[in-house]
């Protein structure tokens, strides 16, 4: 069967985060929850639905690259169908991932809701107005080059209709120029750092509370943020030397906790292992929600044939989109040269989503004709081992050999390398959790015993 080559390395471009309420996307989607410990978004969606009128917050964890945007737009488009206003966005587009501060992710959610309630027309806020308006003298004041317009009624964030203060436009007057510039951003969180509750109690009386109670009037059951690609920001130690991620998710927490809305963060997979994950639980009172790798094997080296199977649809969707599950699998040698071939693409992934579009993506370009031959993947397998062993200490090869043999980790501080760099994965099913070297390092030398 005739397969549009450049539309199949399109469909398996690994940075692509499938949209599921768009009908291409949709073709795409592989429901894995069957073999990821359970349905993670169905429960985070019954918890909400069950409890409209309250205020939940979760974390929600995963490797980067594992699926977590596809099924937060996914529980966004759910939520909606139930009634209600969901206001989803990538923080990185927001704040500078390298230099986060509490204030920072507290202005990027108000700014990012007042521009979805904008048409709700509520009150002007004046105790946000004038945290804005004393944000801007500071910055026009002591920071050379900064221009944020504030006339002599002080209007940082005013409109030319009718002179009217917009939250939006205020806040994204100053974030804008705060994410580019790095004196900026010390000033602004050296500014708000003291004022931290007095911006959560006009974000809470002035936006969130206000809005929840317009949007109800409207029919809507209520509101719920979700802050995506938190788990990005970087781990680089603060200047007094509290890595970033603890700073943000375990000193500052509480702050992540006290927004009246629903809330959904994305969180750094390494938390889970580092000394003070408990305080972390306290402060969210509930377990961060793990977004898992698409199991390949069995903890005994057995192959875990579901895991695997789900993992060929998916590939198989890309290249057939508008074909039934039965009719893809009758053309597998069309893509590739053996099945087999298939299945050792899904197998060498370690059921990591992006790392296996990856794969397959640099096969397509490096070989430009179907079907696509084994000795080609195994040349992308080898080149890809080899970029990955590069930056691998001795002290790091012999933790990696530990997981495995043990199939486990602990709250060392070198596995947290290991988890944020995707040297290992963690995996769920049938009530089992362990945890596995990724299969492309597994076929090192220095990992055979």
């Amino acid at each position: 069967m005739t397969i549009d080559l450049r539309k199949f390395f399109e469909a398996t471009d690994p940075s692509r985060t499938l949209v599921v309420n768009n009908q291409s996307d949709k073709q795409y989607y592989i429901d894995f929850s069957s073999v990821r410990g359970g349905d993670i978004i169905g429960k985070l969606k019954k918890k909400i639905t069950f409890l409209p009128d309250s205020f939940t917050r979760t974390l929600f964890t995963g490797h980067i690259g594992c699926g977590k945007s596809t099924e937060l737009l996914k529980l966004k488009l759910e939520l909606e169908t139930e009634g209600f206003h969901v206001v989803y966005f990538e923080s990185s587009e927001d704040l500078e991932m390298t230099d986060v501060d509490i204030a920072d992710v507290l202005l990027a959610i108000a700014h990012r809701v007042s521009q979805s309630i904008a048409k709700l027309n509520l009150q002007e806020p004046n105790r946000l107005k004038e945290l804005l308006q004393g944000v801007a003298r500071v910055l026009n004041t002591e920071v050379t080059g900064v221009k944020i317009k504030v006339p002599g009624a002080e209007s940082v964030g005013v409109t030319t209709e009718k002179e009217k203060f917009s939250l939006y436009l205020g806040i994204g007057e100053i974030t804008a120029k705060a994410k580019s510039d790095g004196t900026l951003r010390e000033k602004l969180n050296q500014y708000l750092g003291p004022q931290k509750t007095k911006l959560l109690e006009g974000i809470n009386n002035e936006l969130l509370e206000p809005a929840i109670a317009k949007l109800k009037q409207q029919g809507k059951k209520g509101l719920v943020v979700i802050v995506d690609n938190l788990d990005r920001i970087d781990n680089r130690p603060k200047s007094w030397g509290r890595p970033q991620q603890e700073y943000l998710f375990i000193d500052q927490g509480e702050y992540l906790t006290k927004l009246n809305c629903h809330l959904v963060y994305t969180m750094p997979l390494a938390l889970k292992f580092c000394n003070d994950y408990g305080m972390l639980t306290q402060r969210f009172v509930e377990d961060p929600k793990v977004l898992p790798m698409v199991p390949v094997q069995w903890p005994d080296g057995n192959v875990h044939e579901e895991g695997v199977y789900l993992l060929q649809e998916m590939v198989l969707a890309r290249a057939y989109p508008d074909l039934r599950p039965d009719q893809r699998r009758r053309n597998i040698t069309f893509i590739f040269d053996y099945a087999e071939t298939l299945e050792r693409l899904c197998k060498v992934s370690g059921g990591h989503v992006r790392d296996l579009l990856r794969l397959l993506n640099t096969w397509i370009m490096e070989e430009m004709s179907l079907p696509l031959s084994r000795d080609t993947l195994e040349y992308v397998i080898r080149d890809r081992r080899n970029e990955m062993t590069m930056p691998i200490s001795n002290d790091e090869w012999e933790l990696l050999r530990q997981v495995k043999q043990t199939k486990k980790v602990n709250d060392d501080q070198g596995y947290q390398k290991l988890i944020r760099s995707r040297f290992v994965f963690e995996y769920r099913d049938c009530g089992e959790t362990w945890f596995d070297v990724n299969p492309i390092l597994a076929e090192a030398r220095e990992l055979k015993f």
